[in-house]
């Protein structure tokens, strides 16, 4: 694996020429999009960072169709125009359908995803499930939503993609996500974990894919407010204060605003582990090691 995250190399620059058709033709998504060279080059360092994941990690070995999840967010979003760029410009051979799970939220825009999606011509579903209420009642007063949140969007959408005849889930986490992930699990968890930008699920039968596993967040941000998504907020989750996530984002930002260029450091220390330089013993034989080579006293005492 190779991850460049800065500069160009000659093979970043032939994926920015992969993306290139005549002037004009672009996606409906991006028909509104600025026509400036500073999008055009973040639009070009997006899309080389999924198709650099998409590679890596093998997200096309024989997938056919794929369900992107869309929350609403600058993410997803961000998720769905690239994988439309990708595809329009036959770069991507899978189908695509976007899909939204309506969760209950008191005040939840029913009318603006269906509507703009519609409006672009993306083939999508919309499906409504209460497990608002569900992690309300369940969760006590003062814990935490999004473990149980998580889980219960996460089962949704696996009968959805099975009901679509879908072989993947498409997900928008992004690089610090990847990050702050594995911080949980290290200080919280006593665990080195990340979240994987290809598994597949426990009954065999789907891929879970984050093709923006490469993708800064701030990028991500910056592509959606260009792009105008019509962005629609979390009230569950991201209502919440103190959650351990926003520890861990605070903890990378703050490293990376006096050590600039951290975060792609520790992207790419996940993808180079020495597993005999830790203390797992199920990773690695420690009780398996012999001498193979005799030492130089040993050999002088013979001689004698």
């Amino acid at each position: 694996m190779n991850i460049a995250f800065s500069g160009q190399t000659a093979e970043g620059a032939e994926r920015d020429d992969a993306v290139e058709t005549e002037e004009g033709a672009v996606h409906p998504i991006f028909a509104s999009a600025p026509r400036s060279v500073s999008f055009n080059k973040l639009r070009k360092r997006l899309l080389r960072h999924v198709r650099q994941a998409i590679d890596d990690f093998g997200m096309l070995n024989g997938q056919k169709r794929w369900l992107i999840g869309l929350s609403g967010g600058k993410d997803s979003y961000g998720l769905l125009a690239l994988l439309m760029d990708l595809k329009w410009r036959g770069l991507l051979p899978v189908e695509l359908i976007a899909c939204n799970l309506d969760q209950g939220q008191p005040n939840f825009p029913k009318h603006v995803l269906p509507d703009y999606l519609t409006s672009i011509g993306i083939t999508h579903r919309i499906e409504y499930r209460d497990t608002y209420s569900i992690v309300k009642e369940k969760v006590p007063a003062g814990g935490t939503y999004c473990s149980l949140c998580s889980r219960l969007r996460r089962g949704n959408l696996y009968r959805i993609a099975r009901e679509e005849g879908c072989d993947a889930l498409v997900l928008g986490h992004h690089r610090e996500d990847i990050l702050e992930t594995f911080f949980m699990n290290f200080f919280h968890g006593g665990r080195l974990a990340a979240m994987p930008a290809k598994l597949l699920n426990d009954e065999g039968d789907l891929f879970v894919m984050r093709p923006l596993a490469y993708a800064a967040e701030d990028d991500l941000a910056k592509f959606a407010a260009a792009m105008q998504f019509p962005i629609i907020p979390c009230d569950l989750c991201g209502s919440q204060d103190g959650l351990q996530r926003n520890a861990m984002k605070d903890m990378l930002a703050g490293i990376e605003a006096k050590m600039p260029g951290r975060k792609d450091a520790m992207l790419r220390a996940l993808a180079h582990v020495n597993p005999s330089h830790l203390l797992d013993p199920k990773l690695f034989d420690f009780s398996g090691l012999n001498v193979t080579k005799p030492s130089q006293e040993a050999g002088n005492e013979e001689s004698e």
